[in-house]
């Protein structure tokens, strides 16, 4: 079975530890991550694929780290970097390059609360009105699968990749106060629509213009 994340998690081992060291430790990643998928059951076909392509790689990964002779506050390092550098910063830039999109909040908005309302991965109540929408989730996979493979605490890493996500956007606001990962009765995110009013201040006696860019949240 070919994972794409797998090669992703070689480059990362092979930038940090080597080609050598890499080598073996990714060796060792990839031999947990078959364990772990062979040890997951009673998940939909949906659960699954998420797992197998997203999820368990990551902890495979950070199980395997635990296991080298490394303090446990490298490991966590080691991993916020993989998570927060490779994952979120690529996630958050694809976004942001999508906002170019006109009507952009409207079909994101759209899109992300019809996904919610269908998908497996987490159980969840969504609401929206004008220039926003919000999803709370009361059940996550990415946190049932941190519980079930007896890493809770790697689950606010995961949390932590969507505040680098939606954190920054243009369109997009984000704001949440609580999540499962880090102990909390839920997620709640709350989305909002960022109003941009554009001026332009001509100053004749040096006879160029100022662009100013005011952001009001509604």
């Amino acid at each position: 079975m070919k994972i794409k994340q797998q090669k992703q998690i070689k480059k990362f081992l092979f930038e940090e530890f080597g080609k050598e060291k890499g080598t073996v430790v990714f060796e060792k990643q990839n031999e947990v991550l078959k364990e772990l998928i062979t040890n997951t059951k009673n998940k939909s076909k949906n659960q699954m694929k998420t797992l197998t392509n997203t999820i368990l790689p990551r902890i495979a990964l950070y199980k395997v780290l635990q296991k080298e002779d490394l303090p446990k506050d490298e490991v966590t390092n080691y991993m916020r970097k993989y998570m927060i550098e490779k994952i979120a910063q690529r996630k958050h830039s694809s976004t942001a390059k999508m906002e170019i999109v006109p009507g952009f909040y409207s079909i994101y908005s759209k899109v992300f609360l019809k996904i919610m309302r269908t998908t497996d991965l987490q159980k969840s109540e969504q609401k929206c009105g004008k220039g926003f929408f919000d999803v709370t989730i009361k059940k996550c996979l990415w946190h049932t699968a941190c519980i079930e493979n007896d890493c809770p605490e790697l689950c606010r890493l995961f949390c932590d990749v969507d505040n680098v996500t939606y954190g920054g956007l243009k369109k997009i606001g984000f704001i949440r106060t609580q999540t499962l990962g880090y102990d909390g009765k839920c997620c709640d995110f709350h989305f909002y629509k960022k109003w941009f009013i554009n001026l332009k201040l001509f100053v004749k006696p040096k006879s160029f213009f100022v662009y100013s860019k005011f952001i009001i949240l509604k």
